[in-house]
């Protein structure tokens, strides 16, 4: 179950579908207790219905970010996103979560283990969508 001030309008969440097969979708509303999408049955569901997508190496991937090179001396565990000409985020997989790190690589922040956190941070530093 995914709480509705932890979402907003573009996560990618998930549900079971009527053939209990997990189905992922992108948030188009959230409104009394019901989160909105067109594709969904009937278009909306419950909150208690959504859950939250783990978090995994290969969605930053699918995001932009790019895993560091060990031929040039990066950490294979750091993945980096450059938005501005000068400015990347930075990313460290430490196998149970991902933790946000500051241009000196320093920890900073709570780690991330769900997509729509990685999702909202990312739109909150740099105002750009993840899709």
């Amino acid at each position: 179950m995914i709480e509705e001030a932890d979402v907003r309008i573009g996560n990618l969440v998930w549900y079971y579908n009527l053939y209990l097969i997990e189905t992922s979708f992108k948030v188009e509303g959230i409104l009394d207790g019901f989160i909105y999408c067109t594709s969904l049955p009937k278009n909306k569901l419950p909150l208690d219905k959504v859950n939250p997508i783990v978090l995994e190496a290969d969605h930053l991937i699918g995001f932009g970010y790019v895993r560091g090179d060990k031929d040039y001396g990066e950490d294979e565990n750091v993945f980096s996103y450059k938005y501005t000409h000068k400015d990347s985020l930075y990313i460290r997989d430490d196998g149970y979560s991902f933790q946000l790190l500051t241009a000196e690589l320093i920890p900073y922040g709570r780690p991330l283990v769900h997509v729509h956190q990685l999702q909202n941070i990312h739109y909150y530093l740099t105002r750009e969508e993840l899709l």
